[in-house]
């Protein structure tokens, strides 16, 4: 099995705690479907900084910052890009962006 990350961008904050509740158990119902394939559920990140070639630094964040992280397995892409379309962070405006984690 590969190992796949996901990146996941956009998808706001919950305004109320039964609107994070929801979201809780949306994310929970999804790892659970997935079972032993998630390696690290991950968790939401803060905004980031980026490091430029020059040295500079950029604390915005970029075009499209990231909102969290999860690792993976799957068998192949095909399989990493079917269980990502699940992701509740879908129904909430956001994206997943899959890549696959190569062992070194």
């Amino acid at each position: 099995m590969a190992k796949y990350l996901y990146v996941y961008h956009g998808g706001g904050k919950a305004e109320s705690d039964a609107e994070l509740k929801e979201s809780m158990d949306a994310w929970g119902a999804w790892f659970g479907s997935m079972g032993a394939a998630v390696i690290d559920g991950g968790n939401p990140v803060g905004m980031s900084s980026t490091v430029q070639s020059d040295g500079s630094v950029k604390n915005d964040g970029g075009a499209n910052p990231a909102s969290g992280y999860s690792l993976i397995e799957a068998a192949d892409l095909d399989e990493a890009l079917a269980k990502a379309k699940a992701c509740p962070i879908l129904s909430v405006g956001g994206s997943v962006e899959v890549a696959e984690a190569f062992d070194m």
